[in-house]
């Protein structure tokens, strides 16, 4: 932003998902600052947090164009009717329901001395809440496993590994069977 680097000029990439078909290899050099260092708020660090979280390919990219436009003008980020705040908003909300989803939805089951188990968030959540689930279960040794990484807490430390198919952990139990139902349709009446 202080290099005046354009909004769509940036390819945005991230590890392990796909790139930009049209991009070409990622620079390690940036241009020289153009504009002295700016400062941005609280506000919208906290909604950036949000933000990345989401699966949108496009939120890198919304975020810079928010940072582009509180570079100039720093109130912007306070235009409750602004279409890119409304949308950067809506991002974080979805971010911030899928924490909740799963916090709620998240059953462990006992084998031998530790917890398994499954969820299958619908975004990059899973490093966001593993403080929680440290905190509330702070005295087991618990697993998460999820498609895209799994968590491990020892009781002491917290690590990560690769993700894991639903067939890795262990099933058969019907309060989860029913969770994931109302999971799926959500929003929905459900006939019983």
């Amino acid at each position: 932003a202080r290099a005046d680097v354009a909004s769509d000029d940036p390819v945005w990439q991230v590890e392990g998902e796909a790139t930009d078909l049209f991009g070409g290899a990622a620079s390690d050099r940036l241009p020289a600052p153009a504009r002295p260092a700016f400062a941005v708020s609280k506000r919208f660090l906290g909604l950036a947090e949000s933000v990345v979280l989401h699966r949108d390919p496009e939120r890198f990219a919304l975020l810079y164009t928010m940072l582009l436009k509180l570079r100039d003008a720093p109130g912007a980020i306070d235009d409750e009717a602004d279409p890119l705040r409304r949308r950067l908003d809506l991002l974080a909300k979805e971010g911030r329901r899928d924490i909740h989803k799963m916090r709620a939805f998240v059953r462990f089951r006992e084998i031998d001395d530790a917890f398994v188990a499954w969820f299958e968030p619908d975004h990059h959540i899973v490093r966001a809440n593993a403080g929680f689930f440290m905190r509330r279960f702070a005295t087991m040794r618990w697993s998460i496993l999820t498609p895209d990484l799994s968590i491990h807490w020892d009781g002491e430390s917290l690590s990560e590994a690769p993700g894991a198919s639903r067939s890795d952990a262990p099933g058969g139990d019907p309060v989860e069977a029913l969770a994931v139902l109302c999971q799926a349709n959500e929003g929905k009446a459900l006939e019983v």
